[in-house]
């Protein structure tokens, strides 16, 4: 690097000059950095190409699961939900006790890390819906199903200002990360009045492979309406919805041959 020198100090990039300022002062350097070519042969960033390998089966992993549920976190989510889910997928990958680094994937890591990520962070499904309920995964029947008794909306449930009636939503997922495929379904409710009327009891079931072996995923979620003229309308883009994975079924235990 170059100390400047001059009367107007110069702070940013001309050509393939840098000029910044630093606890030494005006200084000047050369762009550069490390060519893609070394980062992929070279012994010392070994590390590195690990972390990327493991990085990037992250990114297409946390793909693959948001378009399985796509139908329900299209109007549930928030500007960060991909970067958020992506975060949790490495914590997945890393607690892979199989392989090695760098070879590290979603199947055997622990997929159950996923349960309770909310896919709108500024609705929180606990902090929405305080209704109790069951969720519940038969792998061998291949159902996902959240079954929530009776209750009242306006003692349980913190709904926005404008809202007058609310949905319940359930989405099932069974995702083979591997050949990047998926069957799902989808669950919900009728328009029920946000009032101090009882609901009625909810039985949502949602149908996956009967004996699967991939993972599965559970989501249970509130979508808000206002009703005008007969017309349910959506409120604020649903900002005001919660989406969150009540219950996760990582690869099932294998029996060891005889």
């Amino acid at each position: 690097m170059a100390k400047q020198n001059g009367i107007i100090p110069l702070q940013g990039t001309i050509g393939n000059i840098t000029f910044y300022k630093s606890k030494a002062g005006y200084l000047a350097r050369e762009k550069g950095g490390v060519s893609a070519n070394r980062i992929a042969t070279d012994p010392a960033f070994a590390r590195t190409r690990e972390n990327i390998a493991e990085f990037g089966r992250a990114g297409k992993a946390c793909k693959m699961l948001l378009t399985a549920f796509r139908t329900l976190v299209m109007n549930i989510k928030d500007s960060y939900t991909s970067s958020r889910l992506c975060r949790e997928m490495v914590k997945v990958i890393k607690a892979d006790a199989v392989n090695v680094r760098g070879q590290r994937n979603v199947i055997d890591g622990e997929a159950e890390l996923l349960k309770g990520f909310e896919f709108n962070s500024n609705s929180r499904l606990e902090a929405t819906l305080f209704a109790p309920y069951t969720a519940a995964i038969d792998r061998v029947a291949g159902t996902l199903q959240v079954d929530i008794p009776v209750f009242r909306p306006i003692d349980l449930m913190a709904s926005p200002a404008g809202a007058t009636h609310f949905k319940i939503l359930a989405g099932g997922a069974e995702v083979d990360f591997e050949a990047e495929a998926f069957v799902n379904g989808v669950a919900t409710s009728e328009e029920i009045p946000i009032d101090s009327s009882a609901t009625p009891e909810l039985h949502l079931l949602t149908n996956v492979t009967a004996n699967s072996t991939k993972p599965l995923f559970l989501a249970l979620g509130i979508a808000f309406y206002q009703q005008v003229n007969g017309v349910f309308y959506k409120l604020k883009n649903g900002i005001n919805n919660a989406l969150s994975l009540v219950e996760v079924s990582g690869m099932p235990a294998t029996t060891p041959a005889p």
